[in-house]
């Protein structure tokens, strides 16, 4: 299993107190690889808002590639970020890691969001495919892009987390900040250990990460790619469809965020019927079925107004825990890394989701509310 620690708050934070809250859960991880995702940002990025930012890593021969590709698309850089990297023992260094911010090309700078949006995915996917197909298994690396996105830096390595924190010197002054982070404690199971596979994963706007096995994943991924969408791609995790059936579910159908829970889940014929909903379920349950997911799994995750979430699959074989108090809120898969980020709360009021459940937490962290699949309420 590996390990989720997530923190969505009213002020700016440092990734270390993710980081640290994975620490106290680290018979969970393996030092496989950890991930980060920082969402509304602050500290030195808070004017630099309005900018896509480019998360990756490359090596020098790639980073040109890209640095080329993107002038030649009429990227303006504005602003990059490098973290200070402390050589330590355990961990390979790579030449370059950065999140650069851009100025859109002029010809975008005023067109509709839709438009602008559109032209991130498809220079995130054309950086994808400029590197070599797989030889012999092995991956090229030497273009490796996170996210495009405003607002949104990602970084990923192999490695325990908080030996990666030193390496990237995340404990020296204001180097990062954000109001939601998400992060992951890698223990590698199915796939080969490479930078992409790390949670979490991400997709205009919205991320997520799991814990658990997605026994599923192949008639899912086989009913995205159908979708017509070029975002659905790539998938060297069985755990990032989780974050395309959010973003397929939420933005592309325009459902409520709770049927999510009703599309991956979807619950008894005897149960769908107590819903004043019901016709809909019925209708989902028909017409996405091929989106089910057969766990065990957790997932966390954000949408693009910053409502954060966790909820469980109809199994409940792995562990999760929602705990915090106005202002701030730690979603966590163990309630010790919810003692690590917020030891300061009301114990009794912590929250553990069942596999009828959906924990939401608005934007602000103002209060956690549960969303119950059975009343629909």
């Amino acid at each position: 299993m590996c390990r989720l620690a997530a923190i969505t708050s009213a002020e700016y934070f440092s990734p270390l107190e993710n980081i640290h809250a994975l620490e106290t859960m680290k018979e969970g991880h393996d030092g496989s690889g950890m991930g980060l995702m920082l969402k509304d940002l602050g500290g030195w990025a808070k004017p630099l808002k309005k900018y896509p930012v480019l998360s990756g890593i490359c090596t020098r021969d790639g980073y040109k590639k890209v640095k080329d590709h993107m002038a030649a698309q009429g990227f303006k850089e504005v602003h990059s970020w490098r973290p200070k990297i402390k050589p330590v023992p355990g961990i390979t260094h790579r030449d370059v890691y950065f999140a650069n911010f851009y100025d859109y090309p002029s010809k975008y700078r005023n067109k509709p969001w839709e438009e602008k949006e559109m032209l991130l995915l498809n220079t995130r996917l054309a950086l994808r495919n400029m590197v070599n197909p797989p030889q012999n298994g092995d991956i090229d690396e030497s273009i490796v892009v996170f996210s495009f996105y405003p607002d949104v830096i990602t970084l990923k390595e192999v490695g325990d987390p908080l030996t990666l924190a030193e390496y990237f010197g995340l404990d020296k002054g204001e180097e990062l900040r954000a109001r939601i982070i998400l992060a992951q404690g890698r223990q590698n199971t199915n796939y080969g250990i490479n930078l992409y596979a790390c949670h979490p994963f991400f997709i205009q706007g919205y991320g997520s990460m799991t814990n658990g096995e997605n026994t599923a994943f192949v008639p899912i991924r086989e009913y995205l790619t159908s979708r017509g969408f070029p975002g659905y791609i790539g998938y060297q995790s069985d755990s990032e469809v989780f974050t395309h059936i959010l973003h397929y579910v939420h933005k592309h159908l325009g459902y409520p965020l709770t049927y999510y829970k009703d599309v991956i889940t979807p619950l008894k014929k005897a149960d769908m019927e107590k819903r004043p909903d019901r016709d809909a379920l019925f209708l989902m349950r028909q017409s996405l079925r091929m989106l089910i997911i057969d766990g065990p799994n957790c997932v966390i995750g954000f949408t693009p107004d910053g409502t954060t979430f966790m909820v469980q699959d109809s199994k409940k074989l792995r562990p999760g825990a929602v705990g915090g108090a106005k202002g701030k809120y730690a979603l966590m898969s163990e309630e010790c890394g919810v003692d690590k980020a917020i030891p300061e709360r009301d114990k009794a009021k912590d929250i553990f989701p069942m596999k009828y459940d959906m924990v939401v937490i608005p934007p602000g962290a103002e209060e956690a509310r549960v969303w119950d699949q059975l009343e629909g309420i």
